[in-house]
């Protein structure tokens, strides 16, 4: 099923928010903004992936290696 534009952003946003209320410590009760939403607000909330979304890609050792401490301090 196709969704328009706006309501991917919307779902995105939903999930976000889900997630900062977690982090903030609130109850896991979808505020009436987000209402439309819920389903992706509470994935987010509960730490779910959001559907349609690829798993994060995991980091290469070669990124590892370029970034550790001794390439990212100071000379």
């Amino acid at each position: 099923m196709a969704v328009a534009k706006k309501d991917q952003e919307r779902i995105a946003y939903a999930w976000m928010y889900g997630v900062q209320a977690r982090k903030d410590g609130k109850e896991r009760v979808v505020p009436k903004y987000w209402h439309e939403y819920a389903d992706a607000w509470q994935q987010g909330f509960d730490g779910t992936p959001l559907v349609g979304t690829d798993k994060p890609k995991r980091v290469s050792d070669a990124m590892e290696a370029e970034v550790d401490e001794a390439g990212v301090s100071k000379s």
